[in-house]
């Protein structure tokens, strides 16, 4: 069974997509740049600001989904420039505070300019 989470916490998909779906024990989070859900742009700043909005967006979907970040097993990120690795670590590192997920990290072209996308894949909590 596959069931579609939204919320408006975190930007409307700007594609055909949805923010995430639950199948089976797992979520699936669509890939995540740094747009303010209450305006619908890339937030200002650079890599730590759009990092940082963009794991609190996940973070929104995640718990409408009923699970959080401490439920993540694996990320993909994005990053529009590799040199930005450093800065980027530092934030991310500060939203995983408990078991690190598996990751990979690539270099590539972000849509709306943004520097920065992730995607996550997290165990779904079972409800009691």
């Amino acid at each position: 069974m596959r069931e579609e989470i939204f919320t408006e916490k975190a930007p409307r998909p700007i594609g055909p997509y949805s923010q995430a779906v639950a199948a089976g024990p797992f979520i699936f989070v669509s890939g995540q740049i740094p747009i303010d859900p209450d305006t619908g742009q890339v937030v200002p700043g650079g890599i730590r600001e759009q990092t940082k909005r963009v794991l609190e967006n996940i973070k929104a979907i995640l718990e409408a989904a009923g699970s959080t970040l401490d439920d993540v097993v694996y990320a993909i990120v994005y990053l529009k420039d590799l040199s930005l690795f450093g800065e980027f670590n530092e934030v991310y590192s500060s939203y995983f505070s408990r078991t690190k997920p598996a990751r990979v990290t690539v270099q590539a072209e972000i849509p709306r300019g943004a520097l920065v996308e992730i995607s996550v894949i997290a165990l779904r909590q079972t409800k009691t």
